[in-house]
């Protein structure tokens, strides 16, 4: 069970991960937005990690 919850997290951290790039891909507009867009989905890729990191550390 561990196992699968672990996968589960990093599936959705990945998922994230992904749907984060396609959006700064497709809706980038100025360069000013863009850094923006890009300084907010590095936040929201961190907190992932972090939380990933914990619940692994959990589960030990």
């Amino acid at each position: 069970m561990n196992k699968t919850a672990s996968n589960v997290v990093k599936g959705l951290a990945a998922g994230a991960a992904v749907g984060a790039a396609a959006y700064m891909i497709t809706s980038a507009k100025s360069k000013k937005s863009s850094r923006a867009l890009k300084k907010g989905a590095g936040k929201a890729i961190k907190a992932v990690g972090t939380i990933v990191d914990n619940v692994a550390t959990m589960m030990k």
